[in-house]
């Protein structure tokens, strides 16, 4: 069975119905960003630019330098995917600009049906976000968000003075010092004071 030319094949994919083809577009001004480690690739609107998907730097100089391109381009809201912690700096920058930025769940924007081979990640999130098919993950605001890094910075603080009062009982064990049988709290003001003794 001989099988079809590559280019009637790449044809016959192009001529498929796209399911987005109907739906009322909800964000006429949208962009999409697909957020990397490097470098953030960005599709606005065709015909808003001569090149509707540009390539931004990651540094703080190269954000700002896209938060003016997005202005410029007359959009209002961005969506990009949450993943790992690229997107953090990049959403608050964005904020700053007066747009509305959107972090998505990555699996639910693999999971939607449609997407063409040829087209970037940037134009797969911009054009889903047109069509207002994705959903805004949760993020506190900016109080929040500083109350909630304190927390978790003391957590592991916590964490790892355990850890390292379990060494400590360790190493005293080894060399039969017996202090946690006539101490609770080897961590508190009298144990404290024996371990600097012993130290000097």
């Amino acid at each position: 069975m001989s099988k079809a030319p590559k280019g009637a094949r790449r044809k016959s994919e192009k001529e498929k119905p796209d399911v987005l083809e109907g739906l009322p577009p909800l964000n006429l001004n949208a962009a999409g960003i697909d957020v990397g480690n490097a470098e953030h690739l960005v599709a606005v609107p065709p015909g808003r630019d001569v090149q509707p998907v540009q390539s931004f730097g990651s540094f703080t100089a190269d954000v700002h330098r896209m938060g003016k391109w997005l202005k410029a381009c007359r959009v209002d809201t961005v969506v990009m995917q949450a993943t790992g912690v690229y997107w953090i700096a990049l959403y608050q920058i964005l904020e700053m600009y007066g747009l509305e930025v959107k972090a998505v769940n990555a699996r639910y924007t693999k999971t939607l049906p449609g997407r063409k081979t040829d087209v970037q990640e940037c134009q797969w999130l911009q054009k889903l976000h047109t069509f207002g098919l994705l959903n805004n993950s949760f993020l506190p605001n900016e109080e929040t968000r500083v109350l909630r890094t304190y927390l978790r910075q003391r957590e592991n603080l916590v964490a790892a003075a355990g850890t390292c009062m379990q060494h400590i009982q360790k190493a005293l064990t080894e060399m039969n010092v017996q202090l946690a049988n006539v101490l609770s709290d080897l961590s508190g003001a009298t144990g404290m004071a024996i371990l600097r003794a012993l130290v000097r």
